[in-house]
């Protein structure tokens, strides 16, 4: 049986030290390899569209195009559809992580992190999963979704869900994973699975992150609840 080929990732951060210093990590990794570097948001867009990575490593504050914009972009791409953006940023003071997810981003990780989790970090967004630690979630998310109000038009989006999915999509809004959702529902964890795979599809998400912005969105979740 042949092994995986492995995750191929472009680093997109206009700090060549920081790129540097991720290169180092990954490369030695059997599973994991960089494939491209860009030093700003347009060049990235390039590169992503040249090169199809499993994950963009992405930093928020580029210049010519920030990450953000950069993100909506390779995101919404013909071609780019299996395309996972990981977003860098500072915790303390970046204001724009809800943007990023409604962009398209599949999670962010903190610029302070360490090998370990930089590392898991990419595993776990490459397959296809998104990046959400209940510790950043609710601050973040939370904080700066403060500013988006539901409209009436947010909320008929929930039309299309039952009541259990309703639940399952505030609980995914928390932070919560598939076992902790299935505790707090008395349900199993593939129960949980298979719901939050039904609100995705109904809501037209392309993964878990993007219920966490349609949970503050609609919402379903008030900041700092």
């Amino acid at each position: 049986m042949s092994a995986a080929p492995p995750v191929k990732v472009l680093l997109a951060d206009d700090e060549g030290l920081v790129r540097s210093g991720f290169r180092l990590l990954i490369d030695v990794e059997d599973d994991i390899t960089v494939v491209a570097e860009a030093t700003d948001g347009a060049r990235a867009v390039e590169l992503a569209r040249a090169t199809c990575p499993d994950v963009v490593l992405m930093d928020i504050r580029m210049p010519n195009l920030d990450g953000i914009q950069a993100t909506a972009r390779i995101t919404g791409m013909r071609g780019l559809e299996d395309v996972r953006v990981l977003i860098l940023t500072t915790y303390d003071t970046d204001a724009y992580v809800f943007e990023a997810l409604q962009a398209g981003a599949s999670g962010f990780l903190l610029k302070d992190a360490g090998p370990a989790e930089l590392l898991h970090a990419i595993r776990v967004v490459a397959a296809g999963e998104a990046l959400l630690a209940p510790r950043i979630t609710r601050r973040l998310i939370g904080r700066f979704a403060a500013r988006h109000t539901a409209s009436k038009a947010a909320q008929d989006r929930l039309a299309v869900l039952t009541e259990r999915e309703r639940e399952v999509l505030a609980l995914i809004g928390r932070g919560l994973s598939n076992q902790e959702i299935g505790a707090e529902l008395f349900i199993s964890p593939a129960t949980a699975r298979t719901h939050v795979s039904r609100a995705m599809a109904k809501l037209g998400a392309r993964d878990r992150a993007q219920l966490v912005v349609a949970a503050y969105q609609t919402g379903l979740v008030e900041p700092d609840t």
